[in-house]
């Protein structure tokens, strides 16, 4: 490659010679001017208008137009007066964050060689301690007759430098974005997200001038005398009516072109009508309510189950000990009636055998008591038999 300009870069007291070469080049066609009818071609003269004659190049100067078309010669004797310390040096004049630097700002792109072996250890200096710090030296340098700004960072294992304008060289975007306040919808952002991620992501090395292709066909076709192919039109894009149905439009055209170039079912993004969906924004929201709403419903249903079972088992034990309060209760009932009966048996026994057979009858009574149920029956029909046996015995006395 050949340079253009060569110099040193100055960094602190330490100083790097090196040279500039272009780190790009067009590869655009161009074409000459040429006379129509005869095919001659049309070059320019450097005509002198005051004596309407061409003048060598050694005779054309320099000069500066006023703003009344008068003409202020200047000459090289006058701009090697200009203080411009870098016009051999690149002088780096600080280091900042590549964030830092506007976009906007940066115009044509050089590389920098070392010069001779001499160079190589401080080219090398400066190029590993800008790769360790993540940083870009901001420096001057004088470059076709003027002082320009440029920024140094590292490319592979080489030095890169970029022409930057000046800041009060970048116009401020005034005027430029809609004066009326546009409101945009969630659904809107939602499929232009869509068609963002089904265009997806892309090789640069893939891209290329489909344009120049075509163009250097049609030269080729020309001049082999054949008939130039033919390109297929596009379509005229036609007036944007309605946003929502040309961004779903757009989408669908993008999901069919990934798909004609064997692109994934993972590289196409999923597209829904979304004016009967919710924005995807909320969703993950609304999922959430959905499983805890669920979960809440399960719980629910589990308290319930239990309660009732709880209930359930205690309404069982109530009616089982009212059951058994009831039978103790009839159980005392009986007991008392047939306490009530012997005392009766008793007393009458009593009466009619005298003193021996009352506490006979007494401790008879009291057996038939602890007795159980056919117990007490069997005293009750020996207390009977007992009464039947004494009357006959009044009777003889």
């Amino acid at each position: 490659m050949r340079s253009i300009w060569n110099g040193a870069i100055s960094f602190g007291l330490v100083s790097i010679p090196v040279k500039l070469v272009n780190a790009t080049e067009s590869h655009a066609v161009s074409f000459r001017q040429i006379h129509t009818e005869d095919g001659g071609r049309i070059r320019y003269r450097k005509v002198c208008e005051l004596e309407d004659r061409e003048v060598a190049q050694d005779e054309i100067g320099k000069a500066y137009e006023d703003a009344d078309g008068s003409m202020i010669p200047i000459t090289d004797e006058d701009l090697s007066h200009l203080p411009i310390p870098t016009a051999r040096t690149i002088e780096i004049v600080a280091f900042v964050p590549e964030e830092r630097i506007d976009p906007l700002q940066m115009g044509s792109a050089y590389y920098l060689a070392a010069s001779g072996a001499p160079a190589a250890k401080p080219y090398t200096l400066l190029r590993e301690a800008l790769g360790r710090s993540n940083r870009v030296a901001i420096a001057k340098f004088a470059l076709r007759g003027r002082e320009r700004l440029g920024m140094l960072r590292v490319v592979g294992d080489a030095i890169a430098m970029h022409g930057l304008l000046w800041p009060d060289e970048v116009r401020a975007p005034e005027g430029v974005a809609p004066d009326a306040g546009v409101t945009v919808r969630d659904q809107e952002l939602d499929l232009a997200d869509a068609l963002m991620d089904t265009l997806g992501e892309i090789d640069l090395d893939d891209l290329h001038d489909e344009y120049r292709e075509a163009l250097e066909q049609v030269i080729a076709a020309k001049a082999a005398g054949e008939t130039p192919p033919e390109t297929r039109e596009e379509a005229a894009p036609g007036k944007v009516l309605d946003l929502m149905a040309a961004l779903e439009s757009s989408v669908r055209a993008a999901r069919e072109s990934r798909g004609g170039e064997g692109a994934g079912p993972a590289e196409e993004a999923e597209v829904r009508t979304l004016p009967q969906r919710t924005p995807s924004r909320r969703t993950p929201k609304e999922t959430g309510g959905r499983k805890s709403t669920s979960t809440a419903a399960r719980k629910t249903a589990a308290k319930k189950t239990e309660a009732k079972k709880s209930a359930a088992t205690e309404s069982e034990g109530k009616r089982t000990e009212g059951k058994r309060t009831e039978e103790e209760k009839m159980e005392g009932k009986r007991a008392e009636a047939k306490k009530s009966t012997a005392s009766a048996a008793g007393k009458s026994t009593a009466k009619s055998a005298g003193p021996g057979k009352k506490t006979a009858a007494k401790s008879a009574a009291k057996k038939t008591t602890g007795k159980s149920a056919p117990a007490r029956s069997t005293a009750k029909s020996t207390a009977k038999s007992t009464a039947k046996k004494t009357s006959p015995r009044k009777r003889s006395a």
